[in-house]
């Protein structure tokens, strides 16, 4: 299968994921061999605790309960899908440029791989996680991107944004739809949105915290198909590009 070419200014995260392991055990006070530990044995833990996940309570289960367990988890999952998450950098770098936000960044990943690029001028990077946010401002500091890379919980101007990046985050919301209205809102008149989603609890309850709801998931798409027209990109992803109608 043809793969396409990696771009030289982000070299880094085929390297080592941006210094991911590094970065985590340092931050987190580690020896090696206890962080290769908590990254296999925690790797399910936000499901663990989402068993009994209550949708009014979204906001402080994200931003007070999941604590260090969401870093371990999504660290393995970024780690063990090096070429799949790849393939959402070379998005990244194919459309990323000016301002850009990345919404519920997680980890940092994508907000450093967009901070990477020579095309962008700045990324806010938002999260309501606490601890998501400091290991981000972190890991902005360690690899030298802090005058570009800038860390948030909330979104305090209206300012367009000419990118807006929301990964693996909208199965996570109440009302997906309603963000949806507030991208196309942010938006600038060519900017671009790279987002995926997956509206679905798993096979067998794996992912109790996700949204499926047959009828907010079609109002989702109705929104979704009256405000934004995709573009076509090449990669073998869930993740798509749109720019507003």
């Amino acid at each position: 299968m043809l793969t396409a070419p990696k771009p030289d200014f982000l070299d880094a995260y085929w390297t080592n994921s941006f210094d991911l392991e590094d970065h985590l055990q340092t931050f987190l006070k580690l020896d090696r061999e206890t962080l290769q530990t908590q990254l296999q044995e925690r790797r399910h833990a936000v499901a663990e605790l989402g068993q009994h996940f209550d949708w009014e309570l979204v906001g402080d289960f994200y931003r007070d309960r999941v604590g260090t367990a969401y870093i371990f988890e999504l660290a393995a999952w970024h780690l063990e899908s090096c070429d799949y998450i790849g393939d959402m950098v070379r998005l990244i770098a194919d459309f990323a440029n000016g301002r850009v936000l990345d919404f519920g960044g997680g980890i940092g990943t994508h907000a450093i791989a967009a901070a990477s690029c020579p095309e962008v001028r700045e990324v806010l990077y938002l999260d309501l996680n606490p601890t998501n946010c400091q290991f981000v401002r972190y890991r902005a500091e360690q690899l030298g991107l802090s005058d570009k890379l800038h860390v948030a919980s909330t979104l305090d101007d209206d300012d367009p944004f000419d990118t807006i990046m929301c990964f693996d985050v909208m199965e996570h919301l109440k009302d997906p739809s309603s963000q949806l209205l507030q991208f196309h809102k942010l938006l600038s008149d060519d900017g671009k949105l790279l987002v995926n989603w997956y509206f679905s609890k798993g096979f067998g309850n794996e992912f109790p915290f996700h949204l499926d709801d047959p009828e907010i998931v079609e109002n989702f798409f109705k929104v979704l198909q009256s405000n934004f027209l995709e573009v076509f990109h090449p990669h073998l992803i869930t993740t798509r590009c749109y720019r507003k109608l």
